[in-house]
């Protein structure tokens, strides 16, 4: 019971919290895109090399076409891996200007 209403409020929650991601990593970031959970971010850095540091920040992403990186949390993912995920992306995109 609810279950998909909570999956709602978290496509919502992450989604907001990538954009503000997006506005503190211009440089990195370009835009965010998808439906729900699966969530695609644009780059303006090498998807790769996000994808790579995100890795070092033990964060699971995969690379897409147009410069793209997936984010496909499960459909069970709680608010507080949302920001534990948005922490380790922030931190990857920080990696990726200072290096």
């Amino acid at each position: 019971e609810g279950f998909l209403d909570n999956v709602r409020r978290t496509a919502s929650t992450l989604n907001q919290k990538l954009g503000a991601l997006i506005d503190a990593h211009p440089e990195t970031l370009e835009s965010a895109r998808g439906e729900g959970l699966m969530l695609g971010v644009k780059c303006k850095a090498l998807n790769m090399d996000l994808v790579k540091a995100c890795y070092e920040q033990d964060l699971l992403t995969v690379p897409a076409g147009d410069n793209v990186v997936r984010i496909l949390p499960p459909l069970n993912v709680t608010a507080e891996e949302v920001d534990i995920a948005i922490a380790k992306i922030d931190a990857a995109c920080t990696a990726i200007e200072t290096a």
